[in-house]
């Protein structure tokens, strides 16, 4: 297994200090990180900012220099996105971007492009949004497939969410270039078995992205009553790993079980304990890798 830094830790977008790619570059190696998975939108990978292998050369170059694989680049897709405008090509338009993803991905060595499937729109379109879904990922399969690189699909959304799931929607694509980047986080939070999921996914996977978090239980006041009323579920909060909730040694001790032996990724995906400073920022990821090389 690969210890793999994802680039959204660096991102900004929950007020976290914000890194360009080659800076990211150059913290992911003084980390000690061998690989990294970059995400492709602002303020990273967006093929907008990148339309050739020209515009890649700086970061095809800092990359060889400081001896780091980049392994992954990031899509983010919602194919169910757009249903109260139908008019719209949304589909055609993110099998664009997979295929835009596909090319910077080839330019820069890296062997797979992530995917995401769609969330749920309501239960009264749920064959629909599943039919949608698995229509997309075939197209999107094959655009990468066109660029010589592989399609994972992580279990995020709310399709193909579970192990039994995510497994059935990957049996309705039936694409060779199709593969699994399955995560414990909503194994986790689903109540599912880390042991028995990760063991049964393993020989599908090609990559895992941690995280790890505590609970946060929550509660509204109601006066009428002078007490407390429980909201569910608790929110929830990204802490280093091994430092909360998420039983990741039973997760790997699944992998190994199953064979797998393909990226590990951290990511910083959410709000962090102890803010977003840069300092914090690198005491979690250097945190984090010793505890996947612990694992591993």
């Amino acid at each position: 297994m690969t210890p793999t830094l994802f680039s959204v830790s660096y991102a900004g977008y929950w007020g976290q200090h914000r890194l360009g790619i080659v800076e990211f570059l150059e913290k992911s190696a003084a980390l000690g990180y061998p690989a990294v998975e970059i995400g492709g939108k602002r303020p990273h990978l967006s093929p907008l900012d990148y339309p050739d292998d020209a515009s890649l050369a700086e970061i095809r170059s800092a990359a060889q220099r400081l001896g780091i694989e980049i392994a992954t680049i990031a899509g983010y897709t919602d194919f169910t996105s757009g249903r109260q405008s139908a008019e719209v090509p949304f589909v055609e338009m993110q099998v664009r971007y997979v295929a835009d993803l596909s090319r910077i991905a080839r330019s820069l060595g890296a062997t797979f492009v992530r995917v995401f499937s769609g969330y749920f729109t309501d239960s009264a379109n749920y064959h629909n949004d599943w039919t949608r879904c698995v229509t997309a990922l075939k197209e999107c399969a094959a655009a990468a497939a066109g660029h010589g690189v592989v399609l994972g699909l992580q279990n995020h959304h709310d399709i193909g969410l579970t192990v039994e799931s995510i497994e059935e929607l990957l049996i309705d694509v039936d694409h060779p270039n199709l593969k699994l980047m399955f995560d414990p986080w909503s194994i986790a939070l689903t109540g599912g078995d880390l042991y028995e999921s990760a063991k049964r996914m393993a020989p599908l996977m090609v990559q895992t992205t941690l995280a790890d978090y505590v609970r946060l239980p929550r509660f509204h006041y109601r006066p009428e009553l002078v007490n407390y009323e429980r909201l569910d579920p608790p929110a929830v909060r990204a802490v280093p790993l091994g430092e909360g909730f998420i039983d990741l040694p039973a997760f790997f001790e699944g992998l190994k079980a199953g064979g797998f032996d393909g990226y590990v990724a951290y990511e910083m995906c959410s709000p962090l304990r102890g803010g977003g400073s840069e300092a914090n920022l690198d005491e979690a990821a250097g945190k984090s890798l010793r505890r996947i090389r612990e694992l591993i």
